[in-house]
Parts: C-alpha cells; structure tokens; sequence
C-alpha cells in the first residue's frame, strides 16, 4: 500500500491507499492551537506525536506492506528546530499576528511591493519573512539556539527519518524568500527584511524534494519517504491540477484559489504567490483567501443554525438571498487575496427585519462563491476546475457555487492532499502510478444557465460594492 502524510493546522491524517489509488483507511488525530493577544503557537512535540500515532494506527488497521510514503502538511510559520529536528520553541503558526505592524511598514515605504517583484509573494503576518523578523526583534534568543528556521513537515520529515540537518522544498520555500527564476533564496529579499545576520536559518532547498527512509516510528523501519510539497500544491496534484489553465479551489476554513501555470507574472497588484512546483518552469499561482467556511460558519452560530440544516435553508431561498448580500471579509487581519486589505472587513447589507435565517445563509455563500470567482480569476484560470476541501459535503452549496462561477466543478473528495503527497513521492522514486485513475473526481456539478447569468451580474455588483468598501477601509 501507499500512504500519504498529511499535517494539517488542526488535525493530523494518514491515509492508505492501493496501487489504483482506492483509498483503503484513514487514520486522524486533532492538535491543539494556542491562541492568546494575536500570536497563534502550536507545540511541535504535540504534532508530531500525532504523526507516529496516526500512523501506527493506520499500520495497524491495514496490515499490508508499505511501498512508500508522501509527506506534506500547513505551510508557512516559523517552526524553530535544534540540529535533530526539536523545538527551540513553540511553533508560530501561519495564523499568528504579532507580525503585523512589520507588515504595515512594509506596505507604507515600498518593502512589500519590492520583495513581490522580486520573488513573485505578496507577504502577510504569518509568513516565515515577517515572522523571523519579528522574533529577531523581541525574541533574539531563540534565533540564537536554532539550527534552522523550517516549516512544519520538514521538521516532521526530519524526526521521522533521522536526517542529519533540516530541509525544505521549493513549494515550502517559496514564500517569501524564494525566486521562483532560479529556485535558490533571493538574498536580496533577505536583506530588505532585515534578516541577513539571520541566513544562516533557512534550511537548504531540496530540489526535488528530499527522500529518506523512516527509522520506526509510526512507520515500518526502511519505508521510503518523501518531504513534499505542502498542502496547497499536494491538493493540486491530488486534484490532478497539472495542466496550465487549470485550477482548483480548495473550500475549507479559508479559501484558496490555485491556476497551474508556466507564465510568470510579476506585474498587476501585489497578492498571493507563486508555488514553484518539482517541474522547473511550471508553477502555481495561488490566491490564499482568508475567507472560506469559516465565514459560514460565524453565521451559523450567529444564527442558532446547525450544518445539517444548510442544504435545506439553501432552498428555502431564492438567488439574490431576497437583496441580502454579503461581503464575506469576516477575518481580523482583513484579506491578502487577490488583493491586500489588513482593515476589510465583513458587510451585511439589505437585512430586514423580514429577513430569515436562510436568507444570510444564502448571501454568505454566496458572497464566498463571489470572492473565490475574484480569486480564480486573478489567478488566471482558463481551463478546467476541481474544487475539494470540507465545503464539498454539501451538495447544495456546490450548486450553488457551480452557479456562482458560471462552470462546472470537478469535485474531488477524500484525503486529496495525503493524494497529493503519494503521487508526488511515487514521481521522486519512480514509481509508475495511473495519475488519471488516482485523480478521478467523485462527480462533476453542472452549473444552470439561467442562474449562472443572474449571477454574472451579481458579480459585477460585487466588485463594485467591495471596491467601495476598500476605499473606507483605507481612510
């Protein structure tokens, strides 16, 4: 069997998988998030922990040979390790703030947009860039005992197999500090962060990614193991999104938007990032949205409503949500896709006291399916798209969102980033795997025609409204 790693931001997977790519088990453990005064930390040991157990219990449940392993997990942070792969510290997670100002200062005097020409990523508070720098200034004594600064399944990947120093990937690397020409760090952008005393930190970039063999834990000793990509392009792959044009639109906690693509750009407003993949030459252009379910989700605890009740309330309404609309900017560090906001926020307007429950249900997703149709479409997709993440349970509101983007959706279930991780580790060793077979989606949603045109003018209507409310959010 193959199995695939993945190391979420709340919950760990292993999945199982034959050689046809028919999923034979999946294994989950939660970690824990510290959240206190804008800093998001997570315990390193807590993780991985989760990895070996997850994985003993997978080997344990389907008791078949491992051929090889995939690894991939949540990107960006800071994860500060010795020379063994253990924690300095507490991990800062993407999600953490603290960075902030530094971010601020950065967008006033010309920083930001420089390092997005130079290297193709629009930075946000929980980057490696912003983060590093921010430790430097109040935490220095960390920095002072790491071996390297990593992300978090490289610091897995390096406990797991015993590696002698840290590594990283391209995928990982390419935020904010990689150039996506060369494939090596941009010192120059290290330098315009302030972080030069601090080279020394990034861990070598594996290209391609690093394989090892695991020495026991969780994982039978010899298994082959590769370190790659993180989640966002493992979805990619696992989605089968290879081919320039087309994309996929990962529906979780947050929104993330990705168009395969062999064209870089770094003209056009500064946002998101290019993912450069293991093909030189071919990258993703990613649009990381802070919007997502967990915009729903506020509303449906706002609203007393349950999830199992979603689909249903979604029919209890008409398209236009009876002139409900939604901005769907509900996250406190604003938005970083397809555009830089840090004080957007979320909007309701057009609710009555004749507006119900399934009315800002409705306008909710959506305003999400307005949002990932401005991120598809900075990102350039031109081709087809494959949508996958938790919002695909809901069979109503991936019509609606077929409606929404005016096209079908290839929806993708199952452990699609685990998917991910194994297609990419059976590349790294050679491996023959029918790709077309494991990337198979579970079914395609048509979008209807009639509706699909109402909403193309609610789109336009959209961005106007947005682009209104960006200009108060900067005064």
């Amino acid at each position: 069997m193959f199995v695939g790693i993945d190391v979420g931001t709340s919950m760990v997977k292993a999945a199982a998988f034959d050689g046809g790519g028919r999923e034979l088990g999946v294994e989950a453990r939660p970690v824990g998030l510290d959240l206190r005064g804008g800093a998001v930390e997570q315990d390193m040991e807590e993780v991985y922990g989760a990895v070996v157990a997850v994985l003993g219990a997978l080997t344990a449940r389907v008791p078949e040979p491992v051929e090889l392993a995939g690894l991939t997990g949540q990107g960006d942070g800071v994860w500060l390790v010795d020379g063994a792969g253990r924690p300095v510290r507490p991990a800062a997670s993407w999600m953490d703030g603290r960075a902030h100002e530094l971010v601020d200062q950065w967008l006033a005097d010309g920083t930001f947009e420089t390092v997005f020409r130079r290297t193709g990523s629009a930075m946000f508070p929980g980057c490696p860039g912003p983060l590093l720098a921010w430790l430097d200034r109040y935490e220095p004594k960390a920095l002072e005992a790491a071996a390297a600064a990593v992300y978090c399944k490289d610091m897995v990947f390096q406990r797991l197999t015993g590696a002698a120093r840290a590594v990283t990937d391209v995928s990982d690397a390419s935020m904010p500090f990689l150039d996506p020409r060369t494939r090596t760090y941009d010192n120059r952008v290290v330098e315009l962060l302030g972080l030069t005393h601090r080279r020394g930190l990034l861990a070598p970039v594996s290209d391609p990614v690093a394989t090892g063999a695991a020495r026991g834990a969780g994982l039978p000793p010899g298994t082959r193991l590769a370190n790659g990509p993180y989640d966002l392009p493992a979805c990619a792959l696992g989605a089968g999104v290879t081919a320039p044009g087309d994309g996929l639109l990962i529906v979780g906690t947050c929104l993330a938007a990705l168009v395969a693509t062999t064209d870089l750009d770094l003209g056009g407003e500064p946002a998101g990032l290019y993912i450069s993949t293991d093909r030189p030459g071919h990258w993703l252009r990613a649009m990381p949205a802070m919007v997502g379910t967990a915009a729903l989700d506020w509303v449906l605890n706002t609203t007393g409503v349950r999830h199992e009740e979603v689909d249903a309330l979604l029919a209890a309404t008409p398209p236009g949500a009876h002139g409900v609309r939604v901005l769907p900017y509900f996250a406190p560090s604003g938005e970083r896709a397809p555009f830089v906001e840090p004080r957007l926020r979320a909007e309701l307007t057009g609710v009555s006291l004749e507006s119900t429950p399934a009315d800002l249900i409705r306008a909710t997703c959506e305003g999400i399916g307005y949002a990932a149709r401005h991120c598809l479409a900075a990102a350039g997709l031109t081709g087809t798209l494959a949508v996958c993440g938790g919002g695909t349970r809901s069979p109503a509101w991936m019509r609606l969102l077929a409606d929404v983007l005016g096209r079908p959706l290839r929806v993708v279930e199952g452990e699609v980033g685990a998917r991910g991780a194994v297609l990419a580790a059976a590349e790294r060793f050679g491996t023959a795997l029918d790709t077309a077979a494991w990337t198979e989606p579970t079914r395609v949603v048509e979008p209807d025609a009639d509706r699909a045109a109402y909403y193309a003018k609610g789109y336009e209507e959209h961005l106007g409204r947005l682009a209104e409310a960006r200009e108060r959010a900067r005064r």
